[in-house]
């Protein structure tokens, strides 16, 4: 099934069946490791055999988990995991608050700097997912996380990128995963994608819950 998500050029993207354009961010909602590895790697994969940048950062397990189960789903990845022309692997810490601090202002201007080299050979497709776990440890910053998830969708249009957030239900309150929902517009369940009703356009959001990040 397609879902019209942009003007931009057409992907699959590797699970359901499912395709889409270009310039989206969306959310992944699951309960068990089996459904968010069925997203993971089918998504890393399809990325893989399109020559498309893999972005995969990692806050629910180890390097070392990842590369042992991914390459016994994918053999023929295996010597490309280290090649970062095609896989770039990141623990959460070093990607999101390297200083212990997150900030989700300057996470953007990291993003931007991240997309620029990114695409310095040309352009290139980038398909990053992130497992958002490390957003419940106790660190400054960190009740802005839905600023930076609502803004996110700014960043992605008009980019050849896709960004998959993946949030485990079972460890998050109601209230983040309902925010979560707000500034996402499609969302991932049980590998299937739907349009979100729940969704809020940037401007909206930061209006009514972060006004002071509206206009930076």
């Amino acid at each position: 099934m397609h879902f019209n998500t942009s003007e931009q050029e057409k992907l699959q993207l590797g699970f359901g069946d499912h395709s889409c354009n270009w310039g989206v961010h969306m959310c992944c909602l699951y309960e068990t490791e089996k459904e968010r590895d069925d997203v993971i790697f089918k998504y890393l994969l399809q990325g893989f055999k399109k020559e498309d940048l893999d972005l995969y950062i990692y806050s629910e397990r180890s390097k070392k988990d990842f590369e042992t189960k991914f390459t016994a789903y994918c053999p023929e990845c295996s010597k490309e995991l280290n090649n970062t022309d095609n896989f770039i692997l990141s623990t959460a810490k070093d990607f999101y608050y390297p200083e212990g601090i997150f900030d989700p202002l300057k996470m953007e201007d990291k993003l931007n700097s991240f997309f620029t080299e990114t695409q310095k050979g040309g352009k290139r497709n980038l398909r990053a997912i992130a497992e958002m776990a490390w957003a419940l440890e106790t660190m400054p910053g960190v009740e802005h996380l839905m600023v930076y998830e609502s803004r996110l969708n700014n960043f992605v249009e008009g980019k050849p990128l896709v960004s998959i957030c993946m949030y485990n239900i079972n460890k998050f309150s109601g209230k983040i995963i309902m925010n979560a929902l707000k500034t996402h517009p499609y969302t991932i369940t049980g590998g299937v994608i739907t349009q979100n009703p729940y969704y809020q356009k940037p401007e909206i959001w930061l209006r009514e819950n972060a006004p002071q990040f509206l206009n930076k």
